[in-house]
């Protein structure tokens, strides 16, 4: 497995987001399988893990933890904090809260479920308009000197409050959804990014499944799959995005690849400093993932990519409008 740097932190040049594993996408998976996965993942190269306390609540890391204690030095795990979730009974009101005491009630709980004594990466996971970023950052910045959390994360976070914690404790990565399904961080964020060096690490690289060319208007999600909810992943949304799809297998035939394949190439040639965590729960789509790291994704590959997306306006929003409320901030 090729490796990458966020920051000053080596990983695997692809991570594996964990989040599907146990929510989301409908009913949580068998755990005993999802530890075997994760740990296949691990014999593939794969050494970073994502996961966060809201992922459950809570089961997700403590799935992660099981799974990854007998290899812990070998791995790096990202968690993240900032939802208003009760600390004994998980129940969550919906809204954030990044107070800096509750930030280190969290991390206290995190290492606990993840069964180490330090979290590689901890992410806020959504910004609090009630917190100062600097206050955040502190909190942050005490862990780190405490030796309880080693590398600091923003997800989803706008260019100013980006800048503004980063000037009171280095980021080493910012976590948002980027793909050939979302392209908004090209604008501003990665050039930001680039400046600071901050990593940066994709989620729903594949467009939430919808890049692999497995979905298109007539899938039906299970009743609590957060798809549908989703403006872009609407019937008629999705008939009218099926031609970003068309321009990945349009390469993924030329190169005996798959559209997924395709779809994360072309992230990993954006920066070398990007590295994407697709999910999954199935072992043969883990390995199709794997695969993308060593396809090669030429610069004529590129401009045929660029003259096809410059034809296609993608239909619907990419979150609800609730939760696209709380991103950029």
């Amino acid at each position: 497995m090729k490796t990458r740097k966020l920051g000053t932190l080596e990983v695997s040049a692809l991570g594996l987001g964990c989040m599907s594993m146990s929510s989301a996408y409908g009913p949580a998976a068998d755990t005993t399988e999802m530890v075997k996965l994760i740990r296949a993942a691990h014999d593939r190269g794969v050494t970073f893990f994502d996961t966060a306390e809201a992922y459950g609540p809570f089961v997700n890391e403590d799935l992660v933890g099981e799974a990854l204690a007998p290899i812990r030095d070998q791995v790096v795990i990202a968690t993240k904090f900032g939802f208003d979730i009760d600390l004994d009974t998980g129940a969550r009101t919906g809204g954030t809260n990044s107070r800096p005491e509750h930030i280190k009630a969290v991390a206290e709980a995190s290492l606990k479920r993840l069964k180490t004594d330090r979290i590689d990466i901890l992410y806020q996971h959504r910004v609090d308009p009630n917190v100062p970023i600097e206050d955040v950052a502190g909190a942050i910045k005490d862990l780190v000197a405490a030796g309880k959390v080693k590398h600091y994360g923003l997800s989803e976070a706008g260019i100013s409050t980006i800048r503004r914690a980063h000037a009171v404790h280095p980021l080493t990565a910012v976590q948002s959804e980027y793909s050939l399904f979302w392209r908004g961080p090209e604008a501003e964020l990665l050039p930001t990014l680039e400046e600071l060096d901050i990593g940066f690490v994709p989620f729903s690289p594949l467009g939430a499944g919808f890049l692999t060319g497995k979905i298109d208007e007539n899938t039906k999600f299970d009743p609590t799959d957060f798809r549908n909810h989703v403006p872009r992943f609407s019937h008629e949304a999705r008939k009218a995005n099926m031609a970003l799809v068309d321009i990945a297998k349009a390469v993924a035939e030329r190169k005996g690849a798959t559209p997924a394949q395709v779809a994360l190439a072309w992230l990993l040639t954006q920066k070398p400093w990007i590295v994407p965590i697709p999910g999954t729960t199935k072992l043969h789509r883990l390995e199709e993932n794997l695969g993308a790291v060593e396809l090669e994704i030429t610069a004529d590959d590129l401009a045929e990519i660029a003259a096809g997306l410059a034809k296609v306006e993608v239909q619907g929003e990419r979150l609800p409008e609730a939760v696209l409320k709380m991103t950029g901030l």
